[in-house]
């Protein structure tokens, strides 16, 4: 199948963007290459600290260089649901290269926090920058320089695009992704949803709420909305970083761990030590990005990667924008219709022929280069296909279905649920924004009304409760953005602004803050850049002010002229008291140095 025309207009302009950076960077990759990993090469001391606290056997294996030593970079703790499971991975896969001839070391551990957990909370705004200090985490454990491969154990928020960072830091080596997949079905998310709603509205107590919400996140395993979590694991994919069709199988049983023993055979056989050499700097490229957002826009992905998967592409010298996202946007359809933005949860759609069924699907029309390398190493067509198990417990992988096992969940590109894809990128006066259509019904596409100003989520969640907000309006939600607060998500407020919606009213929402993967019915054009503290435009907006948001021409803007917006003083405010507590003294460094959303709120 002929590439789509766009696709390939926003892949070439890609790379010839990125054309010095990515030379930069590969040239960095090759010297690395050329001078380690070699165990050889470090001093008897060095190596003697290095395997100290392995076996004799392992002693003797790693003092030379003829056995891949593969390290493991782990999120593990055993409070977060989705990665609890990775417990017991680093003895499955030391066992497993025991077996096949190498050796395997938990290289180190990196913080997993959980903006579930942190919601509404001050440690949410630690979320963002915990992506970045992931990164480092990361740097940190392999710069010993003893491995030949590392094997990333990650599922959630900021977690996989730090690793991801750090892996491509270390492009040298090779980079395999390893998921832990969801939770079995709970309560079903609407459900869920409305018992929120109802409990904003005061008709359900907090017993009742808490109820329906331990119903819903009721196990180990990834939350089972498409969230950001989720929309990380269907990146991982498409971007040939896990083993086909992995990603979505429960954990606990036995084709989980069946995967996790063929994905640690696959390091071992994609080092230098091994027949097929994939360092993930050369692997990752400008398609593999330019496949991931397709991906995204498919399935109606996590607002959050248009801010990871920026920073993420930086770290490989490859300059994605903004603009690139949103040109592949009006090409993609959305195929998928995954809660919030449908009914279905992740194992509905995996169960419906999940993320095999769409890359082929993709593939089939155009909407995805093939000719990439993955740690597959059978270019992207080879994701096309779902592991099963064999008779004797091992994985083999059969052809994807070209039929979706449930229309309402998966469809075909000539019959899609939308014409473009589920993310937007906003332009105007206000600035740059992202909004998520995919679970935004049609009628809601356009919002014109007066802005009413907040600097302090919790004042709308007040105003709401006062019944002062009974009428068309779009609420502007200010200082929320990665300098001022790191950019925390906001999903206090997005019970009451349903209820609103649901009563009637025109409402929206404009902010510099985040929304993420969990982002509902509500049209939030969220990630406003400049954001407030440094001057922005969003700073300059008064109550009143007529604000509109136009998905269907990407258009954000609030109608002022420039004459009086050019007169306004933006509005100031003292945020001391949001930068102390909870650890928040400690990441002064990272907000003063933090880019702006449009560049992946990076502090790098």
């Amino acid at each position: 199948m002929k590439l789509n025309k766009t696709v390939a207009e926003v892949t070439q302009r890609l790379v010839q963007r990125s054309r010095d950076s990515r030379k930069a960077y590969l040239n960095s990759v090759d010297a690395q290459i050329e001078n380690g990993p070699n165990r050889v090469a470090l001093s008897c001391s060095n190596l003697a600290h290095g395997f100290a606290a392995c076996g004799a056997g392992e002693k003797q294996t790693l003092s030379g260089d003829a056995v891949s030593n593969i390290g493991i970079v782990t999120s593990y703790n055993d409070m977060l649901s989705a990665h609890h499971p990775y417990k017991d991975y680093p003895d499955l896969i030391k066992q497993t290269a025991k077996n096949s001839g190498g050796v395997a070391q938990v290289a180190c551990g990196v913080p997993a926090m959980c903006d579930g957990v942190t919601q509404g909370q001050p440690g949410m705004e630690l979320s963002l920058f915990s992506r970045d200090a992931i990164a480092m985490s990361t740097a940190i454990g392999l710069s010993h320089n003893m491995f030949d491969a590392a094997m990333y154990l990650g599922i959630c928020d900021k977690i996989v695009p730090g690793l991801v960072i750090g892996a491509l830091t270390f492009g040298h080596i090779p980079a395999v992704f390893v998921p832990a997949g969801p939770m079995p079905s709970g309560l079903p998310n609407d459900q869920k949803a409305r018992t929120r709603q109802l409990y904003a509205e005061g008709k359900v107590d907090r017993d009742e709420l808490l109820r329906a919400e331990s119903a819903s996140y009721h196990s180990p395993g990834t939350c089972t909305f498409y969230g950001t979590a989720n929309s990380n694991q269907m990146l991982m994919e498409f971007m040939g970083l896990h083993l086909p069709g992995s990603s979505f199988v429960n954990p606990g049983t036995p084709l989980r761990d069946a995967l996790t023993v063929e994905a640690t055979n696959r390091a071992l056989t994609i080092t230098a030590l091994g027949n097929e050499f994939t360092p993930v700097g050369h692997m990752i490229d400008e398609k593999s990005f330019v496949n991931a957002v397709a991906g995204l826009h498919a399935t109606g992905g996590s607002t959050n990667h248009a801010l990871h998967l920026i920073a993420m592409a930086r770290a490989a010298g490859i300059q994605l924008t903004l603009q690139d996202m949103s040109d592949l946007s009006g090409a993609i359809p959305l195929l998928a219709r995954v809660y919030p933005n449908g009914l279905a949860d992740v194992n509905h759609f995996h169960a419906a022929g999940g993320l095999p069924f769409l890359i082929c699907e993709m593939l089939e029309n155009g909407l995805l280069h093939e000719d990439v390398k993955t740690i597959w190493g059978k270019g992207l067509s080879g994701y096309a296909q779902e592991p099963k198990l064999n008779d004797d417990g091992m994985v083999e992988w059969q052809k994807a279905p070209t039929i979706p096992g449930n229309r309402k969940i998966l469809a075909k590109c000539d019959e899609p649920f939308a014409p473009t894809g589920g993310l937007k990128v906003l332009y105007g006066n206000i600035g740059e924004g992202v909004a998520k259509i995919s679970a935004v019904k049609s009628e809601h596409h356009i919002v014109e009304a007066p802005a009413i100003i907040f600097d302090d989520q919790f004042d709308i969640v007040k105003a709401f409760d006062a019944g002062q907000l009974n009428r068309d309006f779009v609420a502007v939600l200010r200082f929320q953005g990665p300098k001022a607060r790191g950019m925390p998500e906001l999903h206090k407020i997005t019970p009451p602004l349903g209820v609103l919606q649901d009563r009637g009213y025109k409402v929206a929402l404009v902010t510099d803050g985040r929304m993420s993967g969990a982002s509902g019915k509500i049209l939030a054009a969220i990630h406003i850049t400049p954001e407030a503290v440094n001057g922005g435009m969003i700073a300059k907006i008064e109550d009143g002010d007529i604000v509109r948001l136009d998905t269907k021409t990407g258009r954000l803007e609030v109608l002022v002229s420039d004459e009086i917006l050019a007169n306004r003083q933006a509005a100031t405010l003292d945020l001391s008291s949001a930068h102390i507590a909870m650890g928040r003294e400690l990441f002064a460094g990272m907000r003063e140095r933090v880019g702006g959303a449009s560049q992946g709120a990076s502090v790098f």
